[in-house]
């Protein structure tokens, strides 16, 4: 992650390379899946989905000029997400672990950065030099854990569909927003 500078409201742009996403690489924030034989029985390479809060909803999402930078970052407390291009075509996610406060007891440790959302949980904020970003390519799609801090999907082109499987409710419901540029005086971009 690289400090290139300010823009003209002051905020440091932080410049982020883009990885391969990678059943590896994504680990500790969801999964990558891959295309299986239709006679694979129900295993680990499966998306490990909690669709048990709500009603799922799986739609075709269809996106307008998101480009290769952003400043807000977004987790849902309730359910595992899937998203993936229509057609393989390449996108990028930033993302940061999950970071849900679920006991008391860690409530009691975690120290004053434990902040409530407008959806009832509570959280830690993402801190910066967590944020990761991640290249999607080909025919695959990402399984974001529970939690999973995520802004996108970017894409270079000017509009792409994306598959996307959550709740019929999460974004009004479970949307929760970490403003980077008005809590941490940066934006994100990148580096491909």
């Amino acid at each position: 992650m690289e400090i290139s500078g300010k823009i003209e409201n002051k905020e440091e742009v932080v410049k982020v390379k883009a990885i391969e996403a990678t059943s590896e690489s994504f680990r500790e924030y969801g999964q990558v899946i891959e295309a299986s034989a239709d006679s694979e029985e129900f295993g680990p390479r499966d998306a490990q989905l909690d669709l048990s809060r709500g009603i799922p909803r799986f739609y075709i999402m269809h996106l307008e000029s998101r480009p290769l930078k952003f400043h807000t970052i977004t987790h849902h407390a309730s359910v595992t997400q899937c998203l993936g291009s229509i057609g393989g075509h390449v996108w990028y996610l930033g993302v940061a672990k999950p970071s849900i406060i679920e006991s008391k007891e860690i409530m009691d440790d975690a120290g004053t950065d434990i902040v409530q959302s407008r959806c009832g949980h509570f959280y830690v904020p993402p801190a910066v030099h967590e944020v990761r970003v991640f290249r999607i390519s080909g025919p695959k799609f990402l399984k974001l854990n529970r939690g999973t801090w995520h802004a996108g999907p970017l894409f270079k082109a000017d509009n792409m569909d994306f598959y996307n499987l959550e709740l019929s409710n999460t974004n009004v419901v479970d949307h929760t927003i970490h403003n980077f540029s008005k809590e941490n005086g940066v934006i994100f971009t990148i580096d491909d």
